[in-house]
Parts: C-alpha cells; structure tokens; sequence
C-alpha cells in the first residue's frame, strides 16, 4: 500500500529517500495498462534533434536554446526550421533567460513578443512559465500570456517544481487556462516525486495534463506512467555528440560536444509505453 503525501508543500527530499524510491518496483505490478493514447515529450536543442526525435518515433518535440541553463526561448529562424523539418508538434520553450522565474516587466514583454511570434509561425502550443517574488504562480503574466497564445496550447514548466506551495499552484495554472504542467514533483528528477506527481493527477481530475519529466527513460518510462495514472511524459532521451571538426584547438581545453537524442533510447521509450 502506497501512503499518500500531502502535496499542501513539496515534501522535503529527506522525506522521501532514495531508497525508498529505488524499491519502488513492487507497486508497479498492476495489470498492463493500454498505451495507445500516451504521448512521448522529447526535447529538443538543435535542429538535428528535431529530425532524430520525429523519426525515432516521438509524438512531440519541446525545443529550446542553451541547454546549459536548462533551456531558454530558441530563435524564430530555429523554430521556422524546426516546423519545417519534423512532421510533428513543435513547442517552442519561451522562458528570456536561464536563471529563476521571476521576471522584469521588460523580460514579460520579450515573453509576449515571443509568444506572438510563435504563433505567427504557426506553432501548436509554447512552454513558459513564471512565479512570484514568494513562489507562487504569477497567475496576472499567465493569464496574459495564455491569451496571447490564441489557439495555441500552453504548457507551464518546470517553473512549477519551485512553487511554495503546489496544491494551490495547481489551481492557479489552471484558472490561468495552460493545457498542462510538466512536473517531476518538486524534486530533481521524476523517479523521486512519483507520488506528489500521482496526486497532482488525482487533484487534476481531467482539467488539466500533468506530465511527468526529468529522470525518464525507457527503463522507467512505464512504470511512472502506470503509477501516476498520467498519459503524457517528457524526456531529453540525451547523448552526447562529438564535434565533427577535423581540427580543434588544444589549448581551448574543450570538447565541443552538444546534446542530441539518442535515436534508439527514443524507440525503445516509445515501445514501452505502447506495450
């Protein structure tokens, strides 16, 4: 029996080990669920990437800039050439810079203005995100930027791991009108917030997606989604690849490689989740 946390505050990571989250494999042993309808999130940082997540079998891409500060808002030439090159939804990430989620009224207007964009490109839906001094949901700047996204659906990162308070966050986002909220629970991975993850689904009760993120792979990929009940899920599926540069300057020090997806670990996570 799983004893269900309060999600009134994120639970402290001492509150839930790692131990307990690796001995996690006997309350996975429901029946087989159907996977038909379940959507596989890959991320996406340059232009290959789209290519490799579309082929390898990813049912939507979330693009974004500078991997390094955990993804930032990628420029409209990418995300016109990203539209062009994948056959699958494109959702570009519109978050100014790395860094937290609090933002200048300057850094807002770039949001909107990118939004805009995005939207002119003919886009199907963005990912942002954007708190309170006091971490809590900005629910004015969503609203504002949920209705400058027309038709378009709205995602709210991971913004939403550093909210104080994630049962009332829940309901702001989704008083704010956003379609879903990636999430790995307040902790830095999915496989260790599965059960706030499991009660955001409960509390959702069908108005709003909650999708898992961060940890996922095809080893683990089924199990959260059994678990938490949710039908979407993201991950970067990464690898790293090497600089195709006969010549590289040694005195740099540096490698030069950058993230793309790993086309195999793609498939596999597909295959799982349609099992």
């Amino acid at each position: 029996m799983v004893v269900m946390r309060s999600i009134k505050a994120f639970p402290l990571r001492s509150e839930v080990s790692r131990k307990n989250a690796s001995s996690r494999p006997d309350i996975f042993s429901s029946d087989p669920m159907n996977y038909s309808s379940k959507i596989l999130e890959i991320i996406a940082y340059c232009i290959e990437a789209c290519q490799i997540a579309s082929s390898a079998g990813a049912d939507r891409i979330e693009l974004c800039d500078n991997p390094g500060d955990g993804g930032t808002t990628p420029s409209t030439g990418m995300v016109s050439k990203a539209l062009e090159v994948s056959g699958i939804p494109v959702f570009p990430m519109v978050r100014p810079r790395g860094g937290d989620f609090l933002y200048s009224e300057w850094e807002f207007d770039i949001m909107v203005r990118d939004v805009r964009a995005f939207r002119a490109l003919g886009c199907k839906g963005v990912v942002l995100g954007h708190l309170t001094m006091a971490g809590d949901v900005d629910e004015y700047s969503i609203s504002r930027l949920v209705e400058e996204a027309g038709e378009m659906e709205v995602t709210f990162h991971r913004a939403f791991d550093r909210v104080r308070d994630a049962e009332d966050s829940l309901e702001a986002v989704i008083r704010c009108g956003c379609s879903r909220i990636l999430t790995s629970g307040g902790f830095p991975t999915a496989p260790e917030g599965l059960d706030v993850i499991r009660q955001l689904q409960i509390q959702a009760a069908g108005r709003i997606i909650i999708m898992p993120g961060s940890g996922i792979r095809s080893a683990n990929i089924k199990r959260i989604l059994d678990y938490t009940g949710c039908t979407e899920i993201h991950s970067s599926a990464t690898q790293s690849k090497a600089s195709g540069m006969s010549y590289l300057n040694p005195l740099m020090g540096e490698s030069l490689t950058h993230p793309i997806p790993d086309p195999a670990e793609v498939s596999r996570m597909k295959s799982a989740i349609m099992e």
